[in-house]
């Protein structure tokens, strides 16, 4: 019984581990190593002015760069590469609201998502895909949106 009290835990503790480990928009810089560890990519850190660009390759070839405030917080993410990068991973809390609004997209071609509290913009051809997401408000005073790619 002692037995399996404690693998109850573990497991418990292991999903909780899981479900906030990875960086999202609004998630902690923390994270990031945990996406760097699921992807099983290298990182390299670039310190701007009023953010960080923290950017990883997956084994895949798809380039992932993660946007984080001077707070901490990730507040847009962009891609490129072979194949898109899971967008529940990486939209997080944001990725119902991206889910009730990419319907009304076309079924094929770029997609764009412009709400007040998301942009999510995507496009390319196979093999060369690109895109980006992130949450205005929480962008750092002087962030132009174009900076995030």
């Amino acid at each position: 019984m002692k037995y399996l009290q404690a693998a109850v835990a573990i497991a418990a503790f292991a999903i909780l581990l899981s479900a906030s480990s990875f960086a999202a928009l609004g998630g902690d810089v923390n994270s990031v190593l945990a996406d760097q560890a699921q992807m099983k990519a290298q990182r390299r850190v670039t310190q701007m002015t009023a953010y960080s660009i923290h950017e990883m390759q997956s084994q895949a070839g798809t380039t992932v760069r993660e946007f984080v405030s001077p707070e901490g917080k990730v507040f847009g993410v962009a891609w490129q590469g072979q194949s898109l990068p899971n967008f529940q991973q990486v939209l997080g809390s944001y990725y119902d609201q991206f889910i009730k609004s990419a319907p009304r997209q076309r079924k094929h071609g770029p997609v764009t998502i412009q709400m007040p509290g998301l942009v999510v913009q995507s496009g390319g051809h196979m093999r060369a895909l690109t895109g980006r997401a992130y949450v205005p408000e929480m962008m750092p005073s002087g962030v132009k949106a174009d900076e995030i790619r």
